[in-house]
């Protein structure tokens, strides 16, 4: 069982930059395009994978590219909820005065 780790190991590397450059967005996409990062990652095992973890995709300098896009921010906190809660209140002030 041991002998076949480094080859699940090989694939498993493979199937995660595959995944991961399929889901990254066009723009965050370094240096070649993202069709042809694809083709490296699945051509070249080893080494497609490995590039492409490190030079593929730009990396945000707070550990990771996707943690602005998924961060959370509490309704309280958010400016464009605030003014979306502003806009309804003149809308509904309109509607009474009609």
């Amino acid at each position: 069982m041991l002998r076949y780790l480094p080859f699940l190991l090989i694939i498993a590397l493979t199937i995660y930059a595959f995944i991961d450059c399929l889901n990254t967005p066009e723009e965050e996409v370094k240096h070649l395009p993202k069709v042809v990062w694809v083709i490296i990652i699945l051509l070249f095992s080893i080494v497609g994978p490995v590039v492409w973890l490190f030079a593929g995709r730009q990396r945000s300098a707070l550990g990771g590219g996707r943690a602005r896009r998924t961060q959370w921010v509490a309704p309280d906190d958010n400016p464009e909820f605030l003014r979306s809660l502003g806009e309804d209140r003149d809308k509904d002030r309109d509607k009474d005065k009609d």
